[in-house]
């Protein structure tokens, strides 16, 4: 890495809907709360106008009417949770079909004879048919859509044929506005999931790329292993075999490839050490690259200026240690949207600060979260270093901060 150099990250597009599960559970939330929304109001703007009209005239039918819709509206906001997990099946059972069609058909139905209720009457019923069509596949769902529609425009022609009068869309003065929302509703709904649906393939798509990565270390693990013990092994069957037929017919050269056959186990025993090591051993540069890879992901815009490197390999081995410690506790105990890293080494000493914003209550001044910090503290210490976590006085920022000496070596 190059003796100065910056990198200032910004987070991504949906980076809020990029933190694992809780980012998809969050965003479901508010889908479904966006949806439920709407449905409350639309439903109280039309139940109030009923409750008006009833007021002004004592019906009992009017009455009736009222407490239909309250029914009606009552099934379809408890209908909408079914539209993260039922879609594309149906809807889950009878007694919710009957609970969905049956106040908002009823209301319906009964409006046709009140004038005065008007298209009122069928808003319910279209409402219904918004929150059922998702639950089945593509095909059948604009099907629905159609048909609700149609039957919902319907009614005041119907209520003129029957009665014998002219089409009367009601006096509400609220009209136009129920009007709106409800033809706005299945566009509202619909955009909610298909955004919903996004949201899920991008995280499945996430966890496949991680798996995916694993896979792959664990290939190029298994692989180089294979190169290592393959060739040794085979160099110690043959050697181990010349060795058996030399045994009876000359003795020191059965003992000469004995010899050479411990001396290749030994090498390839010592090469599987390295690999091992070299598999496990902490690059600070990769770990600094790897951190601001993932808070990125995690939808943090992540400040990284890197200086001069540490000399000192144990200094530059710890110092990769506290950053993947402080980002694995940056994702567990914060909902951080900016972090900066910061790394620096002069003739004297190395300095490593991570600070980030929005800290949990659960973190007090006084603690640093995560217990793998106490481990880092001694490894920190055992350089003659100093490592210092703690919240900021006004408890939303967190730092984190080592220093090590350019000169220190580990104490036995």
């Amino acid at each position: 890495m190059p003796a100065s150099t910056t990198l200032s990250v910004a987070p991504p597009l949906d980076g809020e809907h990029a933190r694992g599960v809780r980012g998809v559970r969050v965003t479901w939330n508010y889908t479904l709360g966006s949806i439920v929304f709407f449905y409350i109001v639309l439903n109280a703007v039309v139940i109030l106008n009923m409750l008006a009209i009833f007021g002004a005239s004592g019906s009992l039918l009017d009455g009736l009417l009222v407490a239909l819709s309250l029914v009606a509206a009552a099934a379809q906001i408890r209908g909408c949770w079914f539209l993260r997990t039922e879609r594309g099946r149906g809807i889950p059972s009878t007694l919710w079909v009957i609970a969905l069609v049956a106040p908002a058909a009823a209301v319906w139905v009964i409006g046709l004879f009140r004038p005065e209720v008007g298209f009122l009457a069928a808003v319910p019923l279209w409402m219904a048919v918004c929150v059922a069509a998702p639950l089945f596949s593509r095909r059948r769902l604009w099907s629905l859509l159609a048909g609700g529609l149609a039957i919902s425009i319907a009614h005041p022609f119907v209520a003129a044929a029957l009665l014998g009068g002219p089409v009367n869309p009601g006096v509400t003065g609220d009209f136009w506005l129920v009007i709106f929302y409800s033809l706005l509703l299945p566009l509202m709904v619909l955009s909610g999931l298909w955004w919903w649906d996004v949201v899920v393939t991008l995280d499945r798509l996430r966890t496949s790329a991680a798996a995916l990565a694993v896979a792959e270390e664990r290939l190029r693990f298994a692989s180089d292993l294979h190169d290592i013990q393959g060739h040794h092994l085979q160099v110690i069957a043959l050697k181990s075999e010349l060795a058996e037929r030399m045994l009876a017919i000359d003795p020191e050269a059965a003992r000469e490839h004995i010899h050479e056959t411990r001396m290749i186990a030994k090498q390839a025993m010592e090469e599987t050490r390295s690999l091992v090591a070299g598999y496990r051993e902490v690059e600070l540069g990769d770990e600094l690259e790897n951190a601001r890879e993932v808070l990125t992901a995690a939808g943090a815009a992540c400040e990284l200026v890197v200086g001069q490197m540490p000399a000192n390999a144990d200094a530059r081995r710890v110092l990769g240690l506290v950053v993947r410690e402080a980002t694995t506790n940056i994702l567990r105990h914060s909902e951080a949207t900016q972090v900066s890293i910061r790394l620096d080494a002069t003739d004297n000493e190395s300095t490593l600060k991570i600070s980030n914003d929005a800290v949990q209550s659960g973190v007090s001044s006084s603690g640093t979260p995560g217990s793998g910090l106490a481990g880092l503290r001694d490894r920190v210490a055992a350089l003659e270093g100093e490592l210092v976590a703690a919240v900021d006085p006004s408890g939303e920022r967190f730092e984190l901060s080592v220093r090590i000496p350019a000169r220190a070596g580990v104490k036995a």
